[in-house]
């Protein structure tokens, strides 16, 4: 939900109220739960491509993300989880605008490496891993793509290259096709969980799934990692 995307949809104006609103529905959710749930504000691509390449600035970039972390915040999120970006200097401005609105929250950065093996600017997990690193946050890996098969891969490599803050792995819920103008996802519940089960062998610490995932979906995903 940043201003440069919101704009497509024209409603770039609305960047504070829907931001906001996203995150205290979430915290009331997670207030009634039963048992300590973390509220976690996703802060997607601009969807632009950064100078030179692109005409988008990085200190334009830096504002747009500043200005959806501030209202994350004030909506009531633990954490900013910065994800499905495939450009590192894209993650830098995200990281220093949650830093710019937010310097106590802690942040989290995902990359998609969906391109033979890297991310569409050609980042490799390995490279990934060292410099999203070195930007202090508190946990760093991969989600989205066409599934688990080739995120364990990305995990794999990650988790070789030895990075010092926890492995996320949030996997598409199987390879997504199109049947007419819909998005479908194969995975299964039980695909899932032993999916889960794969990558905490891999080295992942936090575990979740992303596209296509239902309810059922995490569930699943859930009673194995508790039960093995």
């Amino acid at each position: 939900g940043n201003r440069l995307r919101l704009e497509l949809h024209g409603v770039s104006g609305r960047v504070g109220e829907l931001n906001r609103a996203a995150a205290r529905l979430a915290r009331a959710e997670a207030d009634a739960a039963s048992r300590p749930v973390l509220v976690a504000g996703s802060m997607g691509p601009t969807g632009q491509m950064l100078a030179p390449m692109g005409t988008l600035s990085y200190d334009e970039a830096v504002a747009a993300f500043a200005e959806q972390a501030a209202a994350l915040v004030e909506g009531g999120v633990d954490v900013l989880w910065i994800e499905t970006m495939s450009d590192l200097e894209e993650v830098r401005a995200a990281v220093e605008g949650c830093r710019q609105a937010a310097p106590t929250v802690p942040v989290v950065s995902t990359m998609t490496f969906d391109t033979r093996g890297r991310t569409m600017m050609g980042v490799t997990p390995e490279r990934a891993a060292e410099e999203i690193g070195a930007l202090g946050v508190v946990a760093l890996g991969a989600n989205c793509g066409k599934g688990p098969d080739e995120l364990e891969a990305a995990i794999a490599r990650m988790g070789g290259a030895g990075p010092v803050v926890p492995l996320i792995a949030k996997a598409n819920a199987g390879a997504p096709r199109l049947e007419g103008d819909r998005a479908v996802y194969d995975a299964t519940p039980e695909d899932m969980a032993h999916y889960a089960l794969r990558v905490r062998n891999l080295g992942a610490r936090i575990i979740g799934a992303c596209c296509g995932s239902t309810p059922e979906h995490i569930r699943a995903i859930a009673q194995a990692l508790g039960s093995a």
